[in-house]
């Protein structure tokens, strides 16, 4: 375990440096992973971001297009030939067809290379010619980045903390019913493990369904080619001693060791390990409309995802010596289209004061951090409208399950984020001043001018802040 340990350290130094040596002599290289929690937008925040880098007439807030220094922006093939490519086009056509829908989601890891010819600012402008600056883009489930935090834990760390939630939730308790029967000490029963991830599983998925965002292991949803393996084949189940050779526990256990090292340890070393801006997307709003306990595990789950980033600068000898960083973390609460532009600041602040641990200790270790309420898209119009005689702010668009138009007010956000985080750590079952709603909205019909991407809010913003320092 620790030659292992120690020989992936020693291979992250040497890819570090590698791409170090060529980020200095030659192109500037900004790996960006894009991940998020469940139905948080990821695929069309990556078309979107893409579509207006390539097309930059919505892109005011980005300072290098401001000064007009961005000379061009192309598609190249991308560096990693064993990742799929993120399919953009079928994406980008899917939002801007005569009958438009929201992309599929994000099932596995893809890639994408956007290259950019950047002139360059101040001093050096007229002495040097436009510089290639290549952005990849990482593509990966927001799951998977919640097993991250499975690497620090034990077995039986895992199964206290898992069983404690699965009791505590009503949903629950059919699940608890079976794994509290199980007797860990049994000698392990093939058929029994099956039952067990089975029943575990289908829990997991409907815990997801109700909101819920702690749903590890993250490949127990999306399992891919391990469906049936046994490294998905194991469930938290009660331990009151050390485990005996050929018991249930013993075997569980083992599963759980080797999902670790055979699945999560490699997607860190392979993709999340070579980042070093980072982009967290979460449907704040949706966690808030389910109710107090359902932030609370968002909070949680933000605390978990974020143990798993390594936060500081990426000089040279930093990498070098302590391998690759991730420099920028940015938290975007997105579907901020879904509000009236006088609630943006509202939602920034509930997401500052959801991540505000995880975004001090980054600061502390020199990362840079930023909350931030976004749209990738927008798909309403703002409207006011006249209700008990008084000025009411809504948003205006189609919904998606019946294609009508509708005006829609989901409730005044707190102005102070506080008032939705202490009940929600109290653990009450529903807001008690307020009620706050969601809409499903479709895409809009688009229209686009030349040199317009697809129409957003702060996606410009959000560039600046990831990218803008290396333009």
């Amino acid at each position: 375990m620790v030659l292992s340990t120690l020989a992936d350290s020693v291979t992250r130094g040497v890819e570090s440096m590698s791409d170090s040596v060529s980020e200095a002599l030659f192109e500037p290289v900004i790996r960006l992973g894009v991940t998020g929690l469940a139905r948080s937008g990821k695929t069309v925040f990556i078309t979107s971001l893409v579509a207006n880098l390539l097309d930059r007439g919505r892109m005011s807030g980005l300072t290098a297009q401001a000064e007009g220094r961005i000379a061009a922006a192309y598609l190249q093939p991308q560096p990693d030939d064993t990742v799929p490519r993120f399919d953009y086009e079928t994406h980008l056509a899917a939002l801007t067809s005569r009958t438009p829908s929201w992309p599929d989601s994000t099932r596995a890891v893809s890639e994408l290379r956007l290259s950019l010819k950047v002139r360059p600012a101040g001093l050096l402008s007229g002495l040097q010619g436009p510089r290639t600056v290549h952005l990849d883009i990482v593509d990966y489930p927001g799951e998977w980045l919640l097993d991250l935090g499975l690497l620090n834990k034990s077995f039986n760390e895992w199964s206290d903390g898992t069983l404690s939630w699965l009791n505590s939730r009503a949903s629950a308790q059919g699940v608890m019913e079976r794994l509290r029967a199980v007797d860990p000490t049994a000698k392990h029963d093939e058929a029994l493990a099956q039952d067990l991830a089975k029943c575990f599983a289908r829990y997991l998925t409907v815990a997801r369904s109700e909101g819920y965002y702690r749903c590890t292991p993250g490949r127990f949803l999306l399992p891919g080619e391990l469906e049936g393996s046994p490294v998905l084949t194991f469930a938290p189940i009660p331990w009151a001693e050390p485990s005996k050779r050929g018991s249930l526990h013993r075997e569980m256990e083992r599963r759980f060791e080797a999902y670790k090292s055979k699945v999560v340890k490699p997607f860190f070393r392979d993709h999340f390990s070579r980042i070093d801006r980072q982009v967290v997307l979460v449907d704040a709003l949706d966690a808030i409309h389910t109710g107090p306990q359902a932030v609370e595990d968002l909070r949680l789950a933000m605390a978990d995802t974020l143990t798993a980033f390594r936060p500081g600068s990426n000089g040279f000898l930093s990498q070098l010596l302590r391998g690759k960083r991730v420099e920028k973390v940015l938290f975007a609460a997105t579907k901020a289209d879904h509000l009236h532009h006088t609630q943006h600041p509202r939602l920034s602040a509930i997401m500052q004061a959801l991540t505000r641990d995880a975004a001090d200790r980054a600061r502390f270790a020199g990362a840079g951090t930023q909350s931030l309420a976004l749209a990738s898209v927008r798909a309403t119009t703002e409207a006011t409208l006249s209700h008990e005689g008084k000025p009411l702010d809504c948003v205006r668009g189609q919904l998606l399950d019946t294609g009508k138009q509708a005006a829609f007010y989901p409730g005044d956000l707190p102005e102070d984020p506080n008032h939705l985080l202490t009940p929600a750590r109290e653990g009450s079952d529903k807001w008690l001043d307020g009620d706050y709603q969601v809409m499903r909205f479709a895409p809009a019909h688009l229209t686009l001018k030349p040199g317009e991407g697809p129409p957003h809010i702060r996606m410009d913003k959000a560039a600046e802040f990831l990218i803008g320092d290396k333009l």
